[in-house]
């Protein structure tokens, strides 16, 4: 696929993906040089690993799971769920808590692809990143300063702030 070059068609294939601001990406990725269409798709996939903001089935999912296999992997997850609705806690605040945490674990692991941050002396000076690549694979422009740009692509639009009281 060919990205295009021209401001107008860049704007208009970020707006079709879906970012936010898709102008601001398009002249960024034209004057600065930045892959900012690549940064956005990143982020964008990265966000369906989240929990949406309005679904409570996966906790069902969950204690399900953990009710059929209690030493599973994860199973903890169930278990938990099932303990804080049996306390009369609200799905809406659980959903919050594990989306936040999510949202937040997203933020880290961008951080740490532009610097790892290692504090071991003799591994100080590795590094890593995460590259556009070309049709072989070949690494061509880091993808950095992805964190920068987590809350901008929350899907919800909210940037992870909390939804009003008359959405709740």
């Amino acid at each position: 696929m060919e990205v295009p070059t021209t401001l107008e068609g860049l704007t208009e294939l970020l707006r079709k993906l879906g970012a936010p601001h898709p102008e601001k990406w398009a002249s960024s990725q034209l004057k600065e040089r930045i892959p900012q269409l690549q940064r956005f798709l990143f982020l964008r996939e990265a966000w369906k690993q989240i929990i949406p903001d309005n679904n409570h089935g996966w906790m069902d999912s969950e204690i399900r799971r953990a009710d059929a296999k209690p030493e599973a992997p994860y199973s903890g997850v169930g278990v938990a769920l099932k303990n804080c609705l049996a306390l009369g806690v609200q799905k809406d605040d659980l959903k919050e808590i594990v989306r936040g945490k999510q949202a937040q674990l997203l933020f880290a692991l961008c951080q740490i692809l532009d610097d790892p941050d290692l504090s071991e002396q003799e591994v100080k000076k590795l590094s890593w990143s995460l590259f556009q690549t070309d049709e072989e694979g070949n690494p061509l422009t880091a993808i950095s300063g992805l964190h920068e740009s987590v809350l901008e692509t929350d899907p919800t639009g909210r940037e992870m702030r909390p939804k009003t009281a008359r959405g709740r």
